[in-house]
Formats: C-alpha cells, structure tokens, sequence
C-alpha cells in the first residue's frame, strides 16, 4: 500500500494542489484507514483518538514537510487530534483536514446566483464552533484562482500549510482552521490560473483590519455586542422623515480632536463617544456624519479610497469599540450616517485589483475598469456577484452596527461611462448612450434592499448633476433615494459669496436660482469638506472684506443656509470659523474658541439648529413648493432677499437677509398677516459678534401694502445679516 501519491506529494510540497482536502486527513486506501499531515517545523506527528485520548498511529516522515502512516484497526473516519514532537517540546494540535465543510447548500447556490441578501454571514472569517471544537472558518471568493489558501500568524505565513477547499462552480474556496481566535491576523495566498502566486489580499468581507500601514485583515468576533438603542431605532423612521428637521455635522475623525499629551494621537471610538456626541448634542444637531470609515491603507484620502469594505477602520479602535460610538449617539437621541464608497478602489496591491489573477471586481477594459480622476478602479456592477457584494455591504453597516444611513460618494460617476473621460477614452452602453445601465440599476436595487432591511433609514447620494428622479421611488423610475445633496446651490451660493458686496448685485441669481429647481428632490445643502480643502481656503476664508465683516458675511450666509429649503449639512470648524484650511493630520484649531468673534459663530449655529428644529415652517415643508414664497427675491441693487416659509400648521416666519455692509433703517416689508411680529433670531446681534442693529421687540403690522401683500412691517435691515420674525397674536390679512 502506497501511503501517499508522488504527484500529490510534489504538490502538497510546492503549496500547489487543487484538492487537499482529497490528500490530506483521515483517508481510506485500499480497506485502511491512512493519515497524512503536512507540518513544517516538526520532528514527530502522532495521532491521537480524541476520545480515549490514546495514540492511534505515528506517523512517519515521507518527504520534507508531509507525514503519514496507517492507522492500526482502524477503517472509518474518527475524531482526533495531532500530537507534535520538536526537540524536548511536546504539544497537541487539532488538524484542519479533519473537518468537513462549514458552508451549506443554500448560501452557495445564493454566492453563485449573486443574491445572497447577507453575505457576510457565508464569506470572511467567522468565530465559531465547529464539530465540537472552537476555531474560525473562512471563506472568499476566487473563481479564477488555481487554489487559496489562509495564511497568518497562526501558520507562519506558509502558504502551504492551509490550503483551501473549493466548493464547487461557485469560485468560493473555504477551511475552517481550529483554535484561530478574534485577533489573529490573517491573508490569503492565491495562485492564479497559471499557477502564479498574486501579492497577499486581505479578505474582501474581512471584519477587521491591522493598523496602518500595516495590511493584514484582523479575525474579529462581531456577535456579542449590547446593543442599548432600542428606543432610538424604533424612533428614528420619524427623525428621517421629509418633514423632520435634519441637521448633520460631517466629521473626519482622525482630525477632529487629538490629545496632545500623548503625540497628538486622535481620539478613539469611545473617546468620541465621550466628547464629539456630547458635542453634537449641546450643538444641536440632529445627526453625525462620518467620512467613510471602512479600512482605508492611505489616511490622505480621508477613507475614500477604502479596501476593507466590511471592517470599520482599526486606527481608532475595535468594532465593538466603534459600535460603542453609535450606541452613545442613540441613546444621546442622533443618528449616525457614514460616507460609503461604491463607486471605486484603489490599486493598492493587497486589495480587490485582479483579486485571483484576473479582473474580478473590476472591469478588464480600463475605458470602463479605470478612473483617471483618482487613479483607481471602477467595480464591474454588472457582474452578479460584485453587485451582490456591494449591495450586502450596504446592509452590512445597517444592520451589524445599527447605522442610520449611508451617504453614497461620488454617484455622478457612477452613473455616466464618460465622466471625467475625454471622446475615445470610454465605452457607450448598450444602446449607445453614455449613461451607465448597470451602476443605475444596481444603485436602485441597493436602496430597495436597504430601506427593506432596515426600518427608518436613509440613503442620501451626492450626485453633482441633473440626473432626474435620484430620490423618486425606483418603480416609478427613480434611484430610490432618500435625500440628495444640493450640489448645486452650494456651488451658486458660495460663488456669490467670495463677491465684493458692492459687485453682488450683479451676481443676485446665484442665490435665487435654486429655488427653481429646490423642490424637485428632497435636497441636503451640503457645506462638506470639499469645500475647505485642496487650495479652496476655509469658508470664513472664502468671504471678503476685513475681519468684521467676514465674521458677518459667514453669520449671514449660515442664516441664509438654515433658512432656505433643505435640510443641512455643516463640515466640523466650519461651526466657530475655522480660519485655516482644513488639514486631514491636524486637529481642528479649538483653542479659536478663546476669541469672542469665533465663539460667537458658534454660538449662531447652535441657536439656528434650536431655532430650525423648534420652528415647524423652517423644515416641515423642506420638499413642497407652498412651503416657500419670495416677498422680495429681485432687490438686486440692495442684495436683501426676502421670503417666508410655512409649515402644515400654516405658521409662517419672515426671512431678511441683507448681503451688503450697509443698514437700512425703515425698510417696509410686506407681510402675509396683521398683528406682531417677533424677531426670533438676529446675526447682527452682539451675542454673534455683531453691531447690535436690529428690531428688538419685533414689529407690528401696519394696513399698508407692500410687495402685493396688505399689510406690511417697518424695520431695520442690519448690515451683512440675516433676520428672522415670526408672528404672534397674527390674523390672516385680508
């Protein structure tokens, strides 16, 4: 009896065998039971009846690294472990080819057919018991790859030493390997077709990631976290609605707050959890949002260039730690949204790039595989199983950590073949458009997916252009958003802005224009990072004049923003007037704050955020037309605008924004009520850091008609302010 074959053995010896689940184990050859064990670093193999706990066999050495033996009276498989013999060192070690597979007939036929809702729960690496013993069984999928195999501090890194099961059409190639624990670092070795080994890949549904620069994917445990958020979940649907007022603080987290006692390291997961929520809430804001958090190899893309896709970043903390984070928030009553980046990835060796030898994730032909604006790789969405793991990835951060919505990146590049490409650099659609048919209609079958998994999230895309219906319901034809980013208007208003007041009546269109189109989807207006990076300044940078009156063009502006249709997004510092340009390795400037004109900021913000959520008119009808009208939206030569907004109780408020440095005493407005009207809110006061003009008291309606309305009130219109009334005791004019 021959204990093992030549060509097997050569194989099992150069990490190359297809099959070692057929070699390796308890086998029957010719009516007796053989083992064979490969093990580098050993003397002597023995096999032991876990059961009686006695020897069985031992095994003899046949060549190099591989063992084997017959084992005496023995003809069925039974349990049993390795005893390993190097030196004076004795020690017992379960044998991987001693298991059977782990994955059921359900989740392959899914993996194969691109549908499997949870995917994350078949591939990656999953802490488990297993026939009796504790270990981890992994998982990925390679179709393309000659064999895969697990390598790891727990083996040496020898790719020899684990080589995988493939199961079968489906490309999924899997082991479970005892004793392997939450902890353990891990890759895959694949060979492709040819037989070449690829550079390590970390594991594509990897739940955890080592730290930058280091690669490897991390085993973690995700199954044993408290949740304490019920009351926010069953809530939330209500704080997402189109008629709630939502208010996002965007934050990069690596450089919100560092501690400076200790190298100015950035806070971790549960010191964010102890400051920036606290913060969030004392700021008013309704919800944080993430830049993406997803591992990221280069910290200068800010986590938009992402390759662990199913692991929060380990640079703050663990997954349980960052499940902590969201945990505070709901139970601090704020919703959690991340940056999630389906539209790319990096080339970065270890990541999907040419996964098992060849284009995998992405497409082969760069016209369509290739991004030129960011030197990175365009996923393939028509491919099933790459739409399926992105799809499941979107359910992954919604449903493993509780996350309240997903801000899609990058989503105009998605959906045209030709963005940023120049004639002859991409390939048309089908039917010769440029419009990509299949990122379209998996961006419609992921928000179905989403909003089905989950209730009362939201899905919000920034999305640059004029695609129509981003946030209609798919079956009506749209994208199924929720919410879109105002891309547009924070374009318009932002030039307007950086104008020379004296030249903005030439420019006054840039701040009415949006109102054109303002409630054909349910808009963000997006003041993001985007705007405070890359050359662009800070936003008190972007406006002129001398210090004053920057402070009050910015005041103005944020009562402008707050006032105008739209829920709201507001970058971190841009909250007390950061002055210098954002800066992803540097905490924010905090100690600004010491400074009245900042603090004052500031404190504008947090007034508007308790104004804009107490008052019904500034966000009940965000998405509806009659929840906005112009009382005065042509005063060009003066640049105030004037308008008011309504909600369903029918209560209205009175916006005056004036954009130039000069104040104007007796300004006649026309109302749409009789009776008094309070001046809730007043950039110009000394609060903010302003010059105190203003109505205190508020004003009472006269019967006399002004722009076309009845009634009208006389006020003081501040310099570079923004003033908001709202009425009492009123009767509806006639």
């Amino acid at each position: 009896m021959s204990l093992i074959d030549a060509d097997d053995l050569s194989r099992l010896l150069s990490g190359q065998h297809t099959d070692p689940f057929g070699v390796l184990g308890l086998h029957e050859v010719d009516g007796q039971l053989v083992a064979r064990v490969f093990r580098p670093g050993v003397a002597e193999v023995e096999v032991i009846d876990r059961k009686t706990g006695r020897r069985a066999a031992r095994l003899e050495r046949i060549e190099g690294e591989v063992f084997a033996g017959a084992i005496p009276r023995r003809k069925k498989w039974f349990p049993y472990t390795l005893r390993m013999t190097e030196g004076t060192e004795t020690w017992v070690e379960e044998d991987a080819y001693g298991f059977g597979p782990v994955m059921g007939e359900l989740d392959e036929y899914l993996l194969g057919e691109g549908t499997h809702g949870h995917l994350w729960t078949a591939l990656g690496a999953h802490v488990m018991e297993h026939q009796g013993v504790l270990g981890t069984h992994f998982a990925v999928w390679a179709p393309n790859a000659r064999r895969a195999s697990v390598v790891g501090n727990f083996n040496g890194w020898d790719g020899r030493r684990h080589l995988m099961r493939r199961r079968g059409a489906t490309g999924v190639h899997e082991i479970f390997l005892p004793g392997v624990a939450d902890g353990d670092s891990y890759k895959y070795e694949i060979a492709n077709g040819d037989g070449a080994l690829l550079p390590l890949k970390a594991d594509p549904v990897g739940f955890g990631a080592e730290l930058p620069p280091r690669t490897a994917s991390v085993v973690r445990d995700l199954r044993n976290y408290d949740w304490n958020d019920a009351g926010w979940i069953a809530q939330r649907g209500k704080a997402h609605a189109i008629d709630a007022p939502i208010s996002i603080y965007e934050v990069h987290l690596e450089s919100w707050r560092t501690v400076p006692e200790e190298g100015n390291r950035p806070l971790t997961y549960r010191e964010l959890a102890a400051q920036l929520v606290p913060y969030a809430v004392d700021m008013g804001f309704t919800h944080i949002e993430l830049t993406p958090i997803s591992e990221y190899p280069f910290g200068g893309s800010w986590g938009y260039q992402p390759v662990g896709m199913y692991a929060p970043t380990s640079r703050f903390g663990s997954p349980d730690d960052f499940r902590a984070l969201v945990d505070a928030a709901h139970q601090a009553g704020i919703g959690v949204i991340i940056d999630w980046v389906p539209g790319h990835f990096p080339t970065d060796s270890h990541g999907l790039g040419r996964f098992d030898g060849t284009a995998l994730y992405e497409h082969a032909d760069p016209k369509e595989g290739y991004h030129p604006d960011w030197n990175t790789l365009v996923y393939n969405y028509g491919r099933a199983e790459v739409a399926n793991y992105l799809i499941a990835n979107a359910k992954f951060w919604l449903e493993e950590y509780n996350l309240d919505g997903l801000r899609v990146d990058a989503v105009a590049s998605m959906l045209y073949r030709d963005y940023s490409r120049k004639d002859g650099e991409w390939v048309p659609n089908k039917d010769g458009g440029r419009e990509n048919l299949e990122a379209i209609d998996f961006l419609r079958r992921m928000n179905e997916q989403a909003y089905a998994a989950q209730d009362g999230i939201m899905t919000v895309a920034e999305e640059s252009t004029a695609f129509p219906g981003v946030c209609a319901r798919t079956d009506a034809g749209g994208l199924g958003f929720g919410y879109k980013w105002n891309m547009g208007w924070m374009n318009d208003t932002l030039r307007y802005m950086a104008e020379d007041p004296i030249n903005r009546r030439y420019h006054h269109d840039k701040m009415t224009f949006g109102l054109h189109y303002a409630f054909t989807e349910n808009f963000i207006l997006p003041i993001s990072h985007d705007e405070v990076v890359h050359g662009k300044g800070s936003l008190i940078g972007k406006m002129p004049g001398d210090d004053w009156q920057k402070f009050a063009n910015l005041r103005a502006y944020f009562g402008f923003m707050w006032c105008h249709p739209g829920k709201k997004l507001l970058f971190m510092g841009c909250e007390f007037a950061q002055i210098a340009e954002w800066n992803h390795e540097q905490s924010l400037d905090w100690h600004l704050l010491e400074n009245s004109a900042h603090a004052g900021v500031q404190t504008l913000i947090r007034d508007l955020n308790t104004l804009y959520r107490e008052t019904p008119a500034l966000h009940g009808l965000d998405s509806k037309a009659e929840g906005f009208a112009w009382i005065d939206g042509g005063n060009a030569n003066d640049s105030v605008f004037v308008w008011t907004r309504q909600g369903a109780d029918g209560e209205p408020v009175l916006v005056v924004v004036n954009f130039t440095p000069v104040t104007h005493h007796g300004y006649r407005i026309g109302v749409p009520r009789a009776g008094h009207w309070n001046e809730r809110l007043n950039t110009d006061a000394p609060l903010y850091g302003g010059s105190g003009q203003g109505n205190p008291g508020g004003r009472t309606a006269d019967p006399v008609s002004a722009h076309g309305l009845d009634h009208s009130i006389e006020i003081t219109v501040p310099p570079l302010a923004c003033v908001v009334f709202t009425s009492s005791d009123a009767k509806a004019g006639s």
